[in-house]
């Protein structure tokens, strides 16, 4: 987690709340292979490396049919990010806007989403290329980019 210290010129922090609103379960983790956040790519890429999506066991039979859908959504919690500031100034352009309107991990709750390319299902294991996320990261929920069948 990051120090109020490493708050860049323009940026603003708030107090955050003293109790969560809601609760979530963790599905698995994300195998990658980024263990800093200074390694891990922007955005993930098609051709990029291989990710293991390791889906707890008590949820395998939630990924019947899972591998009818070349592509998923990925929606994982970014548990390194910081959660206080409104107003961010990314460091690749030096301007300053609110959180909501970048694409920066450090949001009040660090939820991402990355549409990947399905390379295999494998027992409780899903192979994909896209991610951009840290190696342990914790996995929240799959979908298909494109429900098929209802």
């Amino acid at each position: 987690m990051s120090e109020v210290s490493d708050i860049r010129p323009g940026e603003v922090a708030v107090d955050l709340p003293s109790a969560f609103d809601g609760g979530l379960y963790f599905i698995g983790r994300i195998r990658t292979p980024w263990t800093r956040r200074g390694e891990c790519p922007r955005r993930g890429a098609a051709d990029g490396p291989v990710c293991r999506l390791e889906v707890d066991p008590r949820w395998s039979a939630a990924l019947e049919g899972l591998a009818r859908s070349p592509r998923l959504q990925v929606l994982y919690w970014m548990h390194e990010a910081r959660r206080d500031l409104v107003l961010q100034s990314p460091k690749h352009d030096g301007t300053t806007r609110g959180t909501f309107s970048l694409r920066s991990p450090v949001r009040p709750n660090p939820i991402a989403s990355s549409v990947v390319d399905l390379v295999a299902v494998e027992g409780n294991t899903v192979l994909v290329r896209g991610l951009d996320c840290l190696d342990g990261t914790p996995l929240l929920d799959l979908k298909p980019e494109a429900c098929a069948f209802a």
